[in-house]
């Protein structure tokens, strides 16, 4: 008999806790079943998002009764170009497989799932650092010989399982594979518990695949803003998708009345607007100043991480069932500007003041390891989270509420003579973000745009001054140490600002072992 010519090389990356090796597991089983020689070997990943663990697996489409004895020479490692099925669990993922060759027009089959799980590298930007989906969809499309793209964590959710399941059935199905549906299941009914949910995952996977059509996409539950804050005439049509989603986080943030302040703050902006590119000033003031209302603070932290959907969505995630114990512990490390925020003016202000001329500001940050799944530690975080009605007299709520309406007076006062400049200062607030030094350097720029280029003097012409506003913005979120943005102002007659000193750290070097001093 004819033998083939090589084996059949499948690539598997999944990220950690997705079942990757439970994928890699079930084809062996499914291979071994039909007497097919199989090899499979995996590099682990690294933690924090920035590298999948991958699988790869060899399967001779051969059995080994009709070798007569010998066995196949099979390789440990992919090689690029030479993959003939390239399976991913998250996107961009599918990207990192593309630029390393491993997938090709003429040979490989790729199935990925398009949903996203954002990198260190993309969440560490002071921009918006997101890799473009359509792009990687494209080029999934053009490189592959035929390329299975649907959310696969959707349907997961759905079925209640793993993704691996999910990709298991869409390889499954895609018929890249000398195994049939029934060797597959087979291999997941031999498996321990959560065998019928991750049936219903493969089923899933293996229609979508079959039928070439994407799943709807998950929408995850969100809070709604309550039918008692309701849109005000002022607002058209196209902004207030926006003006709701900012309404509901202002009530999930604080109350009612909150939400009511944040359309008053709006409806000015909203009679100056015109519709250009579909009210585009009001839609990005309304997004930037939710963000910016519903700040971060140890009250909110305490709220969001004592809530009981954030425990039903953990057990969710790791799949545990009635009555079975899951413990939860929360690592957190509080400095003096967390716990300053949450006193009145009059005692935060003496308290950083003497705490930076001893030297003390950044060295009292406290470690602590919370269980909210105990008593004592959910209580201790409950009763953080109940100071929600004393926010208001909070320094950290004084000072927000200031510099918020010292930016929309700004974008106010442009909208009247240049709606472009209008924008362009609206924008300005994408640099308020993060907690700690991430806030610390974003409120920094935001106010050395808006001493300088907003409220100076320097620039008179509009036009002109938009184009400097928006090349300092920039530059800020470009560099977060703030150099780029000291040399667009310069380019504009602003003096630059000095380098900010970093301390340095002499450490006295170790003895080396088996002698002594002299």
């Amino acid at each position: 008999m004819t033998l083939p010519e090589r084996p059949i090389t499948i690539l598997i990356a999944a990220l950690g806790g997705e079942g990757g090796g439970v994928l890699a597991d079930w084809i062996i089983a499914a291979a071994t079943t039909r007497d097919y020689p199989v090899q499979s070997t995996s590099i682990p990943g690294v933690a924090q998002r920035t590298g999948a663990t991958t699988y790869y697996v060899e399967i001779y489409p051969a059995k080994l009764s009709d070798l007569e004895g010998r066995r196949p020479v099979m390789t440990l490692t992919p090689a690029p170009s030479y993959v003939d099925v390239m399976v991913a669990s998250e996107l961009l993922e599918a990207a990192r497989a593309m630029q390393n060759g491993f997938v090709t027009p003429d040979r490989t089959t790729l199935i990925a799932s398009t949903h996203r799980v954002y990198t260190v590298a993309e969440k560490m930007q002071m921009g918006d650092g997101r890799s473009d989906s359509e792009v990687i969809l494209k080029a999934a499309r053009t490189l592959a010989r035929r390329a299975v793209l649907f959310d696969m964590q959707a349907q997961a959710e759905t079925a209640g399982t793993v993704i691996s399941a999910v990709m298991f059935g869409a390889l499954a199905g895609s018929g890249a594979l000398p195994l049939s549906r029934g060797d597959c299941e087979a291999a997941i009914r031999s498996g321990s518990k959560g065998a019928e949910a991750s049936l219903k995952g493969f089923v899933a996977g293996f229609d979508a695949a079959v039928e070439g059509s994407a799943s709807l996409p998950f929408e995850g539950k969100r809070p709604r803003a309550s039918a008692e804050v309701k849109l005000r005439p002022i607002f058209p049509a196209e902004t207030q998708a926006m003006l709701r989603e900012g309404a509901s986080r202002c009530i999930d943030f604080q109350d009612q009345r909150y939400a009511i302040l944040y359309f008053d703050r709006l409806e000015p902006i909203a009679n100056l607007d015109h519709a250009i590119d579909g009210y585009k000033l009001t839609v990005e003031t309304a997004r930037f100043l939710a963000l910016w209302m519903c700040y971060e603070d140890v009250i909110r932290v305490a709220d969001l991480k004592t809530r009981r959907s954030r425990f039903e969505r953990i057990r969710e995630e790791v799949q545990a069932g009635p009555g079975e114990p899951v413990h939860v512990t929360e690592f957190l490390k509080p400095g003096l500007e967390e716990f300053a925020a949450v006193m009145p003016r009059l005692i935060a202000g003496p308290l950083k003041w003497l705490a930076r001329i001893t030297g003390l500001a950044g060295k009292l940050n406290v470690g602590m390891h919370v269980k909210t799944t105990s008593v004592s530690g959910f209580l201790l975080l409950r009763s953080l989270a109940s100071l929600r009605p004393l926010r208001p007299l909070t320094s950290r709520w004084k000072e927000e509420q200031a510099l918020i309406g010292r930016w929309l007076t700004a974008v106010t006062a442009a909208a009247k003579h240049h709606s472009g400049l209008a924008l362009e200062i609206a924008l300005c607030a994408r640099l308020i973000k993060g907690y700690g030094e991430t806030h610390a350097r974003g409120k920094s720029n935001f106010l050395r745009i808006l001493e300088t280029l907003v409220e100076g003097e320097v620039i008179n012409d509009p036009e002109a001054r938009a184009k400097a506003v928006r090349s300092a913005r920039e530059s800020a979120l470009a560099d977060p140490e703030g150099r780029k943005l000291e040399q667009s102002l310069e380019a504009q007659g602003i003096a630059p600002l000095p380098p900010r000193p970093k301390p340095m750290k002499f450490m006295r070097r170790p003895k080396p072992e088996g002698k002594k001093a002299a």
